[in-house]
């Protein structure tokens, strides 16, 4: 019998850059800046709730990132159509297990909540979409980009953000998708200064039942500037 190695991770040394993500009432990137990748962010948005019926309170998320640079349309030969590439946050959300080690409850573990980098294997494609970083809050409270495999870190502030469209994709537990965001630079970053966060699906809460803590699996696209 034939032993069929795995498909090897795409690569992004012919991927030629679009220039911002299509998100026209979020404000532009500098001029100054260039994009660096395009990410598919995989993982859980958290809330905490004083108690039931009260307003989810968003404290963070975590999230591993998948380089997807050479999908996006017309960039290289894996190039996704047009069609797949809008729908591949909400197909990957509904077809995949959350990269993240979690309890019971669905949040993450307190210890050790990312596993083993890996690329992501997503169906339809042929190859493996390659591991860049992760996404999480430290322990101030602030949103962080490490991308370990390009060697760059973003530690990030919100400078804007607009309600993701009504035909967002909810997400495979209803809850509804998350806002997209233009993010900046706090200071301490290296060969990163800004992010974007579109297409997003799920994530968010699933309403305050109960005091406690909620999380609710999510992806998005995030576009890296620097």
């Amino acid at each position: 019998m034939a032993v069929v190695s795995p498909d090897p991770p795409l690569t992004l040394t012919s991927c030629i850059s679009p220039t911002r993500p299509t998100a026209s009432e979020l404000p532009a990137p500098p001029r100054d800046v260039t994009l660096k990748h395009i990410t598919l962010g995989f993982g859980i948005q958290n809330y905490s709730c004083a108690e039931a019926g009260a307003t989810p309170a968003a404290i963070g998320a975590l999230a591993v990132l998948y380089d997807v640079t050479c999908l996006y349309p017309g960039q290289a030969h894996s190039s996704l159509k047009a069609k797949k590439w809008a729908s591949l946050p909400s197909d990957v959300l509904n077809t995949r297990k959350v990269p993240l080690n979690r309890n019971d409850d669905g949040g993450a573990s307190l210890t050790s909540p990312f596993p083993k980098k890996q690329p992501l294997k997503v169906e339809g494609l042929r190859k493996s979409i390659p591991y860049l970083g992760r996404h999480f809050f430290n322990a101030a409270g602030v949103p962080t980009f490490d991308l370990d495999k390009a060697n760059q870190l973003l530690i990030a502030k919100k400078i804007d953000g607009i309600k993701a469209p009504a035909s967002a994709p909810a997400g495979p537990e209803g809850t509804g998708a998350v806002d997209w965001l233009y993010l900046g630079d706090a200071g301490g970053s290296q060969g990163v200064s800004l992010v974007y966060r579109v297409l997003t699906a799920g994530g968010a809460s699933h309403g305050c039942k109960a005091k406690g803590t909620d999380s609710t699996s999510y992806t998005a696209l995030y576009w890296f500037y620097g």
